[in-house]
């Protein structure tokens, strides 16, 4: 009984988390977006600032360890902070459904975290 309530209030922490993070990313992208269309920094600088990011991420010391799935889940939220940044400054960001879309069709050979 104990071990169905530990996995039960993992799952419901685990959505919890997932529900967090797409907030985050969503403030993220919109943060960004006013910071461009306000020219206080520009595309290029933003997109800088994720493949370092990226290169980080595959630099780490426990990359090793980490599956193919766990490097797409630490890529998900900057490829997704990447497409909401090539928008055109006059338009909106797109919403967490229309970027996790875009995400999924992307090839995997454009993962710098493998």
């Amino acid at each position: 009984m104990r071990d169905t309530e530990n996995r039960t209030s993992l799952k419901v922490f685990m959505n919890t988390a997932n529900l967090q993070l797409e907030g985050l990313i969503m403030a993220i992208a919109s943060i960004n977006h006013v910071l461009v269309r306000k020219g206080l920094v520009s595309v290029e600088e933003i997109d800088v600032a994720l493949l370092k990011a990226q290169a980080n991420m595959a630099d780490a010391s426990r990359n090793d360890e980490l599956s193919g799935a766990d490097h797409d889940s630490i890529n998900l939220p900057l490829r997704m902070l990447q497409l909401a940044n090539q928008c055109a400054p006059e338009a909106d960001v797109p919403t967490f459904s229309e970027m996790s879309r875009m995400v999924d069709e992307m090839k995997p050979s454009q993962d710098l975290v493998r």
